[in-house]
């Protein structure tokens, strides 16, 4: 997610702040797919970091894609974080969000801090142990704060770097260890829109584009086993987990971004989740290596060239983020 803060922006208008959200009625796809209902039967995907935000989007998504009781066995998900209390909380949120499959959901909590080797093989050890294979490996877990540079400590850039780009390699290593090396896979991790430096967050740029060359490296160590391994780079994704990690700098932040992105509104989880279960899918059977940016457009935006405000694309999804965006906007607005 692409955010920083060096300096205390201006107010943006009611216009510019309604353009967040926009209100025009078109068809949401909240809790629905775009892909094939049976896509991922009988598979298993570990996703880190899946108990929020856009991991649990990417557990959602993966989730539907299990088809009818009596067609197939469906897509197994093990959700992993370090925070067991919300990987269970998500875990029953999304068994009570998709009523209308005729089978129970296969989504499994488990504790996992990805900087620790021996939990991540435990992590490993366990989804095998429950489930006999690991089809899909997705490293969204991670996390940073805001920060100059120079006023960042060694603890705190260590922390970024062993979460981010250490439990990212931990998670390929032992997930291709322990199962991709003689069964193959498929590996997708996340980034961050990092293509232009990352002032006021330096410690995530860096371990975010070393996961980029990761992925690049991996893909060719590993092609001879069958392995695939793509990254994904979200642009600036409002969810409610990240305004609370950000705490008072999260609404200046999210509203600051916005005039930089030509859709001239945020994104959303749930559209990141459809690129990741597309590299996923067997309709990314020749891409390996690359990294596909979720973004609308804004790492390439600056400017030179001035996108005016509008209101042309199309609306977020609806779901529990844009209500609270929503919430948010109109608590601004009322203090202009």
């Amino acid at each position: 997610m692409r955010v920083c803060v060096c300096a205390r922006p201006a107010q943006l208008s009611s216009a510019q702040l309604s353009s967040a959200v926009s209100q025009r009625a078109v068809p949401s796809r909240s809790g629905m797919s775009v892909f094939r209902s049976d896509l991922f039967s009988g598979m298993v995907a570990i996703v880190t970091g899946g108990g929020s935000g856009i991991g649990k989007a990417i557990a959602a998504e993966l989730l539907q894609l299990d088809g009818p009781l009596l067609l197939c066995s469906g897509c197994s998900v093990v959700i992993a974080s370090r925070r067991l209390e919300r990987l269970e909380a998500a875990a029953e949120e999304l068994k009570r969000c998709t009523p209308e499959l005729s089978r129970p959901l296969q989504v499994t909590s488990i504790r996992c801090n990805i900087r620790n080797e021996d939990e991540v093989k435990n992590l490993v050890a366990s989804t095998l142990k429950l489930y006999g294979r690991i089809d899909f490996l997705v490293n969204n877990g991670g996390g940073q704060f805001s920060s100059p540079a120079a006023s960042m400590s060694l603890k705190g850039w260590k922390a970024v770097i062993d979460t981010n780009l250490t439990g990212t390699y931990l998670c390929c290593k032992e997930v291709y260890s322990a199962w991709m090396q003689k069964n193959g896979g498929v590996i997708v991790n996340i980034i961050a829109d990092m293509w232009r430096g990352f002032p006021g967050m330096a410690h995530t740029g860096a371990a975010r584009s070393a996961v980029d060359n990761l992925t690049k490296s991996l893909a060719i160590e590993w092609a001879d086993s069958g392995v695939r391994i793509n990254s994904v780079a979200p642009g600036t994704i409002f969810s409610k987990t990240a305004m609370e990690n950000y705490k008072d700098l999260g609404p200046m932040m999210f509203q600051k971004a916005v005039p930089s992105i030509p859709a001239k509104r945020l994104g959303f989880p749930e559209e990141v989740s459809p690129a990741v279960c597309f590299l996923l899918s067997p309709a990314a059977s020749f891409i390996s290596g690359a990294t596909l940016k979720v973004d609308a457009g804004q790492s390439l935006y600056n400017v030179v060239w001035q996108i005016p405000d509008h209101s042309a694309w199309p609306v977020a999804p609806e779901g529990e983020n844009v209500n609270a965006l929503r919430e948010i906007l109109n608590n601004l607005k009322s203090k202009l």
